[in-house]
């Protein structure tokens, strides 16, 4: 079984801080509990923990799914369900499914050995609402096992409105609803059929059906308190540019966030979109996208597009050490290491709080151009993952307005067995593409080098520093001629 991870050793080995507010910095003193600017504490206290509804929790906390509702009601063009596949990381995917009682076997493996798990959450493979029976049975005995983990699930809101009232009675308070148009003539062409009321429904009159769902689905939810997120694929070509009125709708509606992802579209895949050739937006129209929608409803900029069975921090998936053959066959629920965790972190919280006020006001000094930082992290907001061992990187915004996390890009792991691919070295660099600079906690002479010939700067001064504070550093080096003067 996993060994398990604290707070500790995410962050260690820490080098002192350099920020301005690296002195006299407790929890309290810090606010680690305060809600952002804008936020109703109240709801602050219930997307605080959740990785997917507060971006800064995502440093922090860990998400479960379990795949025990396998069955849909509605065909996506860039959906292929495979319930056998290790190999693999996008929805609809898992590599076993799981009987509820399977899977309370499973959650409680997965909280006694991962501390920072928070939410348990359904999102398939197939539609969670729909296959309502398992999702319900699931939900009811692990809130009997672990009462204090947070309830999600995800749906495509066919069947939703059906479910609200149960959803709500079982204080299920966070539900994402994939939305991917407005227009049904939009939506046709996205999803070729839909089940419904015992019938089978095609092109406009089945997206009309589900569009009407899903404004339901929606407006019951927000009726009853329950955060609700929408999800929108972007397909270039297709709903690229009608996302914007997606968008000003659910915003209106009363979305908490907005979730804009890319078409995964590989062949491999064996989805429509994929076989078709659809190709997925770049990471660079993805931005734009995001950018422009800035106003509307909140945007989650920090989604990795999970498997229906992932564990772990987002960004990563330790599913495959949890699956059923390695699993005690009974084991009672130990909370005290999820308790000693959030202790933790709620002390660590307050501390990256003031460090990222600081890098704030610093950057803020300056005259400088946006650009892109990359960094390598393992999680604890800290740059704390060797450039070779990265699988990710997490790409932040950096200018006088500020250091906002922007987007993740996923690249094929450099270092392998103590060794770089020069082949996987190009597909990295190729990712980074547009990023001014890389801050890892550690990188080789020839990856660096690569890295500069490519016109991206790598730098490891920064090891085990604050994102924020590290990139504020960074910037101030590199545009140190331009603060700006102040009477």
């Amino acid at each position: 079984m996993a060994q398990i991870i604290t707070l500790e050793s995410l962050l260690a080995p820490a080098a002192p801080p350099t920020s301005s507010a690296a002195s006299g910095c407790t929890a309290s003193a810090c606010g680690s509990s305060q809600a952002p600017s804008g936020m109703d504490p109240a709801v602050w206290e219930r997307v605080k923990d959740h990785p997917c509804y507060a971006e800064e929790a995502h440093h922090y906390f860990a998400r479960m799914h379990v795949a025990v509702a396998p069955a849909c009601n509605i065909q996506c063009n860039y959906c292929n369900r495979k319930y056998d596949c290790a190999n693999e990381s996008r929805p609809g995917v898992v590599s076993e499914k799981l009987t509820p009682d399977q899977a309370v076997r499973k959650v409680v493996a997965v909280a006694n050995a991962v501390p920072q798990l928070s939410v348990l959450g359904v999102a398939g493979p197939g539609d969670a609402v729909y296959d309502w029976r398992h999702t319900r049975e699931t939900f009811e005995r692990v809130q009997a096992a672990i009462p204090d983990l947070r309830l999600c699930l995800s749906t495509n809101g066919l069947a939703l409105p059906d479910h609200v009232e149960a959803i709500a009675a079982m204080g299920v308070d966070h539900v994402t609803i994939t939305i991917n148009f407005i227009d049904p003539e939009i939506g046709a062409r996205i999803h070729p059929w839909i089940f419904f009321n015992h019938q089978r429904h095609t092109g406009v009159e089945a997206a009309r059906i589900l569009h009407e769902r899903q404004m339901l689905g929606l407006e019951m939810l927000v009726a009853r308190g329950i955060l609700a997120k929408v999800n929108s694929v972007m397909i270039p070509g297709i709903n690229d540019e009608h996302l914007a009125e997606v968008n000003r709708v659910v915003t209106q509606k009363g979305a908490f966030l907005h979730n804009i992802m890319p078409l995964i579209s590989d062949p491999a895949h064996g989805t429509a979109f994929g076989l078709f050739g659809q190709r997925g937006p770049t990471p660079a129209e993805l931005k734009a996208l995001q950018d422009r929608l800035a106003g509307g409803a909140n945007l989650m900029r920090h989604c990795r597009q999970c498997r229906a069975d992932a564990v772990g921090l987002l960004g990563e998936d330790r599913g495959q050490e949890f699956n059923l053959d390695q699993l005690p066959a009974e084991a009672a629920y130990d909370p005290a290491a999820r308790a000693t965790y959030r202790d933790l972190v709620a002390e660590t919280r307050g501390e990256h709080a003031a460090h990222r006020d600081a890098a704030r006001d610093d950057v803020a000094a300056m005259d400088a151009p946006a650009v892109l930082v990359a960094v390598a992290t393992r999680g604890g907001g800290r740059i704390n993952e060797h450039f070779g061992h990265a699988k990710e990187f997490q790409v932040y915004e950096v200018s006088p307005e500020g250091i906002r996390f922007t987007a993740h890009r996923r690249v094929e792991q450099y270092c392998q067995g103590g060794w770089g691919e020069d082949a996987t070295l190009e597909g990295v660099l190729a990712t980074l593409a547009g990023i001014a600079c890389v801050l890892v906690a550690k990188i080789g002479d020839c990856p660096r080098q690569s890295l500069e010939d490519a016109g991206i700067a790598a730098s490891q001064d920064h090891a085990y520093d604050w994102i924020e504070s590290g990139i504020a550093a960074w910037y101030a080096q590199r545009y140190r001629s331009t603060v700006r003067l102040t009477a």
